[in-house]
Parts: structure tokens; sequence; C-alpha cells
């Protein structure tokens, strides 16, 4: 898969198409960081809530935990070429001048200076947070933060089971409340800086909140398949259907969520008709993009609906296992709307503007997450934490 991928970015880069391979990297290095920072997130939330029911289950997202240094490491690679890596302007805007593969609308050489052809009143009056040392620096910051906190998370546990007793479970705790603050203040910024600043005119306050709700979605799905596909293999057979069943209440619960953010975004926009923000959603309802924009509510919102409302649906694990794949597949193309209409803009008819370059991208990160994920779980010494508190609890859970 990871080869795959080499080679479907390669051939969009041979290809001249370079603007949509940055995109495409841009939108599978986000992905790939959310989920990674959906693990910590999963861990830090049991901890804090100090819930028995999940103790059993913490390898998997602690190894999520781990891999978020690597994704955070592409992931500003990928930004700081998508910056600094120029081609020619193709469209009056830009005429006569260079821009960038991403952030063009606020990252082109002379937006903010007065008299400059490529200057512009907007971008200039934010200037003060949007300029490329700042932005760089607090994405870093970000996912440094983060990876930090993750990693601490990680080793207080290691260290339990070597220990024992209450004091890395304490330490875990504390280190917990401390990540869930600053993520809760900070992942909607990293949604604004890394996805919104694409279309820079453009903003909506809610926009952070739909995009954690799509990292809890997602990132939910990634550990669900990835404990059945583990437990098929003969791995974690202490998992039980009951442990399945919360996991896909939460998966059906956040759904319900992401969809009501989806819609409450979407309908204040319409209603409030102001051109200055209409203009994002009539972007993707041009002929190019109507189609995904349709089918990204069906997949995304229909299908925890009618699959997982049951309670035997969430205790089957083929049908989970399904719903798992619909929906990463599903916010994969949710991510895609966010990205391409703004970083790209329409190319082609709507059925192909989804091509060969997108299922290698995705096959490649895919396979990257897979390769480090596991290389991860593989150096844990138990894939139970075997000296957490709530074990006991964990393992006999029962609804």
């Amino acid at each position: 898969m990871i080869a795959i991928g080499v080679i479907g970015i390669a051939y969009g880069f041979l290809s001249s198409n370079g603007e949509r391979t940055f995109a495409n990297l841009l939108l599978m290095g986000y992905y790939f960081a959310c989920v990674c920072i959906c693990g910590i997130f999963f861990c830090a939330l049991q901890y804090v809530a100090q819930a028995g029911w999940s103790a059993s289950i913490l390898r998997v997202p602690q190894a999520f935990a781990k891999v978020l240094p690597v994704a955070a490491i592409i992931l500003l690679v990928i930004i700081c070429a998508g910056l600094y890596f120029t081609h020619p302007g193709l469209n009056e805007e830009h005429k006569q001048t260079v821009i960038p593969y991403l952030y063009k609308q606020w990252a082109v050489k002379g937006i903010t200076v007065k008299g400059d052809p490529n200057y512009n009143a907007i971008i200039a009056g934010k200037s003060g947070f949007l300029n490329v040392p700042f932005f760089l620096v607090r994405i870093a910051a970000y996912l440094g933060c983060y990876s930090l906190l993750g990693w601490m998370i990680v080793k207080y546990s290691k260290n339990e089971d070597e220990l024992g007793g209450m004091l890395n479970y304490n330490k875990s705790f504390k280190i917990s409340v401390i990540f869930l603050v600053i993520f809760g203040f900070t992942i909607p910024l990293f949604a604004f800086d890394a996805i919104m600043s694409l279309e820079a005119h453009w903003f909506s306050t809610m926009f952070g909140w739909y995009n954690f709700a799509a990292l809890w979605v997602s990132g939910l799905a990634v550990i669900t398949l990835s404990i059945i596909k583990l437990r098929e293999n003969g791995y974690l057979q202490w998992i039980t259907e009951d442990h399945l069943h919360n996991l896909g209440q939460l998966i059906f619960g956040f759904s319900i969520f992401w969809t009501y953010l989806w819609f409450g975004q979407f309908l204040l926009t319409w209603y409030a008709n102001l051109p200055e923000e209409a203009a994002y959603f009539y972007k993707r309802w041009e002929p190019q993009f109507i189609g995904w924009f349709w089918l990204n509510i069906v997949i995304n919102f229909l299908t925890p609906l009618l699959v997982l409302m049951s309670r035997d649906s969430k205790r089957a694990v083929k049908v989970l296992k399904v719903a798992c794949i619909i929906l990463i597949l599903g916010h994969w193309l949710d991510y895609w709307q966010m990205i391409m209409p703004g970083a790209v803009g329409p190319q082609s008819h709507w059925y192909t503007e989804i091509g060969i370059l997108e299922v290698t991208t995705f096959a490649g990160f895919a396979g990257l997450f897979t390769y480090f994920m596991l290389s991860a779980l593989s150096k844990f010494k138990s894939l139970a934490p075997k000296k957490h508190p709530l074990l006991e609890e964990s393992l006999h859970h029962h609804i």
C-alpha cells in the first residue's frame, strides 16, 4: 500500500498536476494526524472519566498516540513544501506572479503590501494572524504539545505495568486533564489553520467543532476496526461484544453530533444569506462537486443511523466492521469536501473529481499508518495494561 501511494504521488507530480497532488497530500496528512490525535483523546477521556469498561483496550489507542510524532512531521513537511514550492499564476487574481501550491489565498508574495498588484485588503487585515512564520509556529506547537502529552500518557501506562500501585495511574489522570484542557482550546485553531485558511476570505465559528466531530468519529472507527481485526487474528481475545457495543454506541452518538454540526453550519449560512459566507457552500454546489457534497451527508449520517441504531447491530462484529469501513471512507470524503474546492477548484465532471491520484494517496497513507501503528503496538510487553487498577472491571464488563 505504501508503494502504491508513492507511485501515485509520483504520477501526480510527473503529470504536472502539482496543485491537486499537494491538496491530496494535505488531506491525507491531516487525516493521518487527526486519527493519531484521536487515540490520545480517547485515552485521556477514559482516564479523566475513570472509566472501567475501556481499560483492557487502551493499548490500541496508545499505539495511535505513539505514531503521532511521525504523523506530525509528515504533515509539517507537506505544509512547508506546499507553502514554499510555487507555480505560475493561472488566473486573473494572481496573473504575472507565482503562487504557492497550498494556502494561495493568503500566502502569495505582496498580498499585504499596498500598491502591489496582489494586494488584498481583507487578507491584509488578517495578516497579524495569517502570516507564514506565525502559521508554521502554531501548527508545530499544536502537534508538538499533543505528541508530548500523548507520549507521557503512554509512558506512565507502561511504568504502571512494571511498578503497579496508583502512582502512575494518578499521573496519567493529571496529564489527561492537562491534555483535555489544551486540546479543547486548540483543536478548533488547528482546524482553522490547517483547513479553513485554505479559503481565507471565509470563516465559520462552527468549523473547528465540526472538524473535532469528524476527528472523533473517524478516529473511533479506526480504533474499532483495528480492535476487530486484531481480535480476528487471535489477539485481544478478552474483548467481548459488550466492549464493541460501547464503541458502536460512541460511533453512533457522535455521528449524530457530527450531523448536527454539519446541518447547523449549513442552515445558519443559508438563512443569513451573506455573500461572503454563502460562497463556501455555493462553491460546493457547483456541478463538479455537488454529487460528492450530498453523498458526504448520506454516508456519514444515514450509515450510522440505519446500520448502528439497534442494539443487535452494535454487537454484530461483521456489521460493525462494515460500518467502520464506510465511515472511514465517508470522513475521508468529508475532508476532501473541505479541502479540494478551495485548494484546487473544479477540474472536470463531479464523478471524475475523485480518481487514481486520490485512491493511491489514500492507500499509501493507510499503509503508512498501519505499519507504524502495528509496529508501535508490537513494542508493548502486554496488549492489556495488566496492572491498571480498573482492568478487572473491564475484563468482566457486561451490559
